[in-house]
């Protein structure tokens, strides 16, 4: 099998278009089918699926099965970057996509406590983990794909066009459970909840098209034609980049700890603790992802003109002057007071997110890129996101205060500071 690495130079921006939108749409997907287990989770499950435990145990049980999804990234990282790395971006995402697919639309169809018993939240916690080893792939695979069909000049904002999925899925996912709960009331905690997980099989298809026509990156064209192939990636890149690894861990685990802590853990905060309407609550989210995608774009076009890690340390010691206003506003009940302060808090995190993929991803040779970028995201996530809605959940019930959560939050800051003033790009 030949590859062509002389991409004709009118074809070039061809390519790079239908990479960088391919992504996009396949991101926005998986991040989608990803998040709706937390937003609908968060609001039904601890009834549906833990009905003999009290709120506080069945939300901390509804945001341990949401773990389940962290700890599987990790495992997902290692398996889908071996072979992006071995045999390509392209393939690895169109199985990640489908994986992904198929989890999400069988939590649609999956009987509650009432019908199978406890076969109910153990099936749950499997398609959860499915769920999880799809999104550890999928991230690795969509940010270099995008950034090695840009130039070298404009790597930081290629790379954080794909990081629109993140808040593009929040805002989807919000927005369908918004409507949701606007259109079928009650109903939406019998049955109508399980749209959103149904929906997600149109979704799956639009991405397939999408990225079914785009062409391998030519940067891995380039290491095939040269044979340059590492053939245990991930062990590869653990061996001889461990530091490096290490530091890009804790760059990711704040910018995961932030993003959920403002988004699943808070709609269960404001629905358990505050009592506030739920529909407030998804509507910020959607206000807030909106804000974190303006973001990304923003600071994702700043990071080639100033540099990626100057930009993210920005979005750092942005998120530690938010992170106690954040819960005044919040606590104080008042609509338009939460919506402030939950898209200020979003856009702190899209300042973190936007330059953090081509910061960490250009810290990796391209042979060992998917491997190492993929391990470090997976392993922040697990640290920082997994964990995160259980642990402010019971800083918040044991210190029977938020601004618990806001000193968690700063801790976790300042390792990400450390991180990014070790972090090198190649």
């Amino acid at each position: 099998m030949s590859y062509d690495v002389s991409v004709e130079v009118s074809e070039t921006s061809l390519h790079r278009r239908r990479a960088a939108i391919s992504s996009v749409i396949g991101t926005t997907i998986e991040w989608y089918d990803f998040f709706i287990y937390g937003t609908v989770g968060a609001l039904v499950f601890p009834t549906l699926f833990f009905p003999d435990s009290d709120p506080y145990a069945g939300l901390m049980q509804t945001f341990l099965i949401f773990a389940i999804g962290f700890v599987a990234r990790p495992v997902g990282s290692f398996i889908f970057s071996h072979f992006g790395d071995r045999f390509g971006r392209k393939t690895t995402l169109i199985f990640t996509l489908l994986m992904m697919g198929i989890a999400t639309t069988t939590m649609g169809l999956l009987p509650t406590y009432e019908t199978i018993g406890i076969w109910a939240p153990l099936l749950l916690s499997i398609l959860r983990f499915l769920q999880g080893l799809s999104a550890g792939g999928e991230w690795g695979g969509a940010v270099l794909l995008s950034m090695e069909w840009a130039g070298r000049d404009r790597r930081g904002f290629f790379a954080s066009l794909p990081q629109l999925g993140s808040p593009f899925g929040l805002v989807l996912s919000s927005t369908v459970v918004s409507l949701l709960l606007t259109v079928s009331g009650d109903a939406f905690f019998s049955w109508a909840w399980r749209i959103p997980f149904l929906f997600s099989l149109g979704l799956v298809i639009v991405g397939l098209y999408a990225r079914l026509r785009v062409l391998e990156s030519p940067e891995f064209q380039k290491v095939l034609k040269d044979e340059n192939v590492s053939q245990a990636p991930v062990l590869e890149s653990l061996r001889t980049y461990p530091k490096t690894i290490l530091w890009a861990i804790l760059v990711n685990i704040v910018m995961f700890a932030a993003f959920y802590t403002f988004s699943t853990f808070f709609i269960g905060y404001g629905s358990t603790y505050l009592n506030l309407d739920q529909n407030l609550l998804t509507n910020a989210t959607v206000l807030g992802g909106i804000a974190a995608a303006l973001a990304v774009v923003l600071f994702g076009h700043f990071s080639d003109i100033v540099g990626a890690k100057n930009v993210y340390v920005v979005g750092v010691l942005s998120l530690v002057v938010w992170a106690f206003p954040y819960f005044v506003l919040v606590n104080s009940k008042q609509p338009f007071l939460i919506v402030t302060a939950v898209a200020f808090a979003f856009f702190t995190f899209g300042a973190m997110y936007g330059p953090l993929a081509s910061f960490v991803a250009s810290s990796f040779p391209a042979r060992l890129r998917y491997s190492g970028s993929s391990v470090a995201y997976a392993i922040g996530a697990v640290l920082g996101g997994g964990i995160a809605p259980m642990i402010s959940t019971f800083l918040v019930d044991n210190f029977d205060s938020a601004f618990a959560v806001s000193t968690y939050l700063i801790s976790l800051a300042l390792l990400g500071l450390i991180g990014a003033l070790k972090l090198k790009e190649l």
